[in-house]
C-alpha cells in the first residue's frame, strides 16, 4: 500500500461539545471552566507532548490572579505546586565586569512581584490536568493535532491527529495507523507561541488584518541544583545589558525555588540585527558574569530547554474568534513583556473563552463565530494588563536598552498613575524575520568555548532536555525551497539557522571544510526542542514547523 492509498482510508472519529488543542495553562483552564459551568459538556484536550507538562517551558513567576478566579481554594490543596512565594525582588543592569542594582522604589509598581510565586509551570499544568480530569475532562497526551477540519461553509468543525507509521522517505511502515478525528461544536486552540495550526488559521481567516506583526523572543532556561549555602528561596533576580549590546533587546532571570533549585534563563528578542548572534551562546556567556557565576559553582545542571515567547502584546493580538473556534493563551499572544509573565493571562483567557462558549451552547449555537469573546477581552483583566505596557516593547526596539527602557518605565508610570501614555499606541513595524542585516554590514560575534562548569555546548544541553523523536519519520521541519539555505541565506547571512537554533538542528556541512567547498544544508530534526524559532526568524521565511509524530520532542522535568 502506498502513502496516498493509506491516507485515503477513513479515519475513526469522536464527537464532543468542545475540543481543545494544547494542555497548557490556557487549554486546561478553559476545560476546567467549561465543566464548572456545565458538568454535562463533553470536553476533550489533545496534547502533543508525551505527557501533560512535557513541553511546558517558562521561567516562571506566576501571578495567582488567574488561579484565584479559576480555583479559589487552591491554597488549601496540599498538592498545589505553588510553594515558593517571592520574598526578594532585584533588578540589575549588567556590564562586562559588574552590575548596578536598580532601586525597587524607582521601578513601576506594575513590575512588582509581591504576592507572586516561583513555580515549575510544567508542574502547574500537571496539577491542572488532575483537576480537569476529576471534573470529567478527557485528556489525551501523545496525540499531536496535525490538521484542522473544516465544514461545508468553511467553518472549523474539529481537528485530526497525525498519522503514525510513515517513514522518512514517505513509505507506509508496518503498523501504520491513521489519525483520529475529534469533532466539536467549538474548537479552542491553545498551542502556545507560533502554534502550527494557529498559524494556518490566522492566514486562512485573516485574523491579523489591521494588527501589528506579532513579535517574539526566544527564551532559554536551565534548572540547577545549587550548593545549599548559595540558595535563597524566594529570590527573584532580573537583569538586562551584558552580554547583549545596548541595541539588542533581551535579559535574564534567576529564580530560587524550593529544594535548592535555581531556574536560570535568558531571553533574546528575535528582532535582533546581527546574523552572527547566537542566543544559546549569549545565555552561556551570561552565566560566566562575576555576579552570576558563583551561584552555580559546585552545583549540578539538571535540565535545559528553549521556547519562543510572544512579545507583541496589545497591538499584535490577532482576532480571537472565527467560525467554529477561538484562540486562547499564548496562541493569541497575551504575554506581558516587561513583567515577563503570561500564564496568568493564559488562564484568564481560557476562562473567558469558556464562558462565552457555554453561553453560545446554551443558545443552541454551534460552529459559528464567538464574536462576544473577541469583543470582551480588551475590557477584561487581560486587556487592562496589556494596554498599560503596550509601548515598552516598541520603545525598546526603536531606541535601544538605555533610552528605550527608561522611556518605557516612564510610560508605565504614567499609565499606572494617570491611565494615559504620552506615546499613544506605538507600532512595532516589520516582523522579526525582516530585521537581520547582511554579513558585510555587521561585526561578527566570536564566542568563547564553554568551560564545562557553568557554560556548555548545545548537544550536551539537548541531552538534558530528554528530547526524542522516532528517527524514521518525515521531517517536521519543512523547506519551501531546499536551495535557499545555501543559495541565499549562506552568502547573505552566513545561514543564521545554525546559530539561532538553540538545539543544533541546522548545520552547513562542507565537502572540504578547510576550503569551504560544496556546502550542504543539513537538518537534524531529532534534536528539535519545538521552540519554533526557525519558523519565526528565518530571513527567507522558508522553514515551516509542523507537528512530528505525537509524543515526540522534549520531556521537561520540573521546567
Amino acid at each position: 500500500m502506498d502513502l496516498a492509498e493509506a491516507q485515503s482510508m477513513p479515519r475513526e472519529g469522536m464527537d464532543y461539545d468542545v475540543v481543545i488543542v494544547g494542555a497548557g495553562p490556557a487549554g486546561l483552564a478553559a476545560a476546567i471552566r467549561l465543566k464548572q459551568l456545565d458538568p454535562d459538556l463533553g470536553v476533550v484536550v489533545v496534547e502533543k507532548g508525551s505527557e501533560v507538562g512535557a513541553h511546558i517551558l517558562s521561567g516562571a513567576v506566576v501571578d495567582p490572579i488567574g488561579l484565584d478566579k479559576l480555583i479559589p481554594d487552591w491554597r488549601d490543596d496540599p498538592d498545589a505546586p505553588l510553594k515558593t512565594p517571592v520574598t526578594d525582588d532585584r533588578f540589575y543592569v549588567l556590564g562586562p565586569a559588574g552590575g548596578v542594582r536598580l532601586p525597587n522604589a524607582l521601578m513601576p509598581g506594575l513590575l512588582s512581584n509581591h504576592g507572586n510565586y516561583i513555580v515549575s509551570l510544567g508542574n502547574v499544568a500537571r496539577w491542572l490536568a488532575v483537576r480537569a480530569e476529576a471534573l470529567g475532562v478527557e485528556i489525551y497526551p501523545g496525540f499531536a493535532a496535525a490538521e484542522v477540519l473544516f465544514g461545508d461553509k468553511g467553518e472549523v468543525v474539529g481537528v485530526a491527529t497525525g498519522d503514525m507509521g510513515v517513514s522518512k522517505t514517505g513509505e507506509v511502515k508496518e503498523g501504520f495507523t491513521r489519525g483520529m478525528e475529534l469533532r466539536g461544536k467549538y474548537v479552542l486552540f491553545a498551542e502556545g507561541a507560533r502554534g502550527s495550526l494557529t498559524k494556518q488559521l490566522v492566514k486562512r481567516f485573516g485574523l491579523d488584518a489591521d494588527r501589528e506583526p506579532q513579535k517574539y523572543g526566544i527564551g532559554l532556561k536551565e534548572l540547577w541544583q545549587v550548593d545549599p549555602g548559595k540558595h535563597k528561596p524566594g529570590l527573584v533576580q532580573h537583569s538586562f545589558g551584558w552580554p547583549l549590546d545596548m541595541r539588542t533587546g533581551g535579559g535574564s532571570f534567576l529564580y530560587h525555588l524550593e529544594d535548592n533549585l535555581v531556574a536560570v534563563g535568558f531571553v533574546v528578542h528575535l528582532n535582533y540585527e546581527n546574523p552572527t548572534l547566537s542566543p544559546f551562546d549569549e545565555f552561556q556567556r551570561f552565566k560566566t558574569h562575576p555576579l552570576i557565576r558563583d551561584v552555580f559553582i559546585g552545583g549540578k545542571r539538571i535540565s535545559y530547554g528553549a521556547r519562543a515567547i510572544t512579545e507583541g502584546g496589545w497591538q499584535s493580538v490577532p482576532k480571537l474568534a472565527f467560525p467554529g473556534g477561538a484562540l486562547v493563551g499564548c496562541a493569541a499572544g497575551f504575554v506581558n513583556v516587561p513583567r515577563i509573565k503570561g500564564s496568568h493571562n493564559a488562564i484568564l483567557s481560557g476562562m473567558l473563552c469558556a464562558e462565552h462558549v457555554v453561553a453560545a451552547l446554551a443558545e443552541g449555537r454551534a460552529n459559528d463565530e464567538l464574536a462576544s469573546y473577541e469583543n470582551a477581552w480588551r475590557d477584561s483583566e487581560i486587556g487592562r494588563d496589556l494596554k498599560r505596557v503596550r509601548n515598552v516593547k516598541p520603545l525598546w526596539s526603536k531606541l535601544g536598552s538605555v533610552l528605550g527602557i527608561g522611556l518605557g518605565g516612564l510610560d508605565m508610570w504614567t499609565n499606572q498613575l494617570f491611565g494615559f501614555s504620552f506615546f499613544g499606541t506605538m507600532r512595532h513595524g516589520k516582523p522579526d524575520s525582516a530585521s537581520l542585516k547582511r554579513l558585510d554590514e555587521v561585526k561578527p560575534i566570536v564566542y568563547p568555548k564553554p568551560d564545562g562548569m557553568v557554560s556548555f555546548d548545545k548537544l550536551s544541553s539537548v541531552f538534558l532536555s530528554a528530547t526524542n523523536h522516532e528517527e524514521d519519520q518525515p521531517s517536521h521541519l519543512q523547506l519551501t525551497d531546499p536551495t535557499i539555505p545555501v543559495s541565499r541565506n549562506l552568502p547573505l547571512y552566513g545561514e543564521p539557522a545554525r546559530l539561532y537554533c538553540p538545539a543544533g538542528v541546522y548545520e552547513v556541512v562542507y565537502a572540504d571544510p578547510e576550503a569551504r567547498t560544496d556546502p550542504r544544508f543539513v537538518i537534524n530534526a531529532q534534536n528539535c526542542v519545538h521552540c519554533k524559532t526557525c519558523d519565526i526568524k528565518d530571513p527567507s521565511q522558508n522553514i515551516t514547523w509542523v507537528t512530528p509524530e505525537g509524543g515526540g520532542g522534549p520531556n521537561y522535568p520540573n521546567m
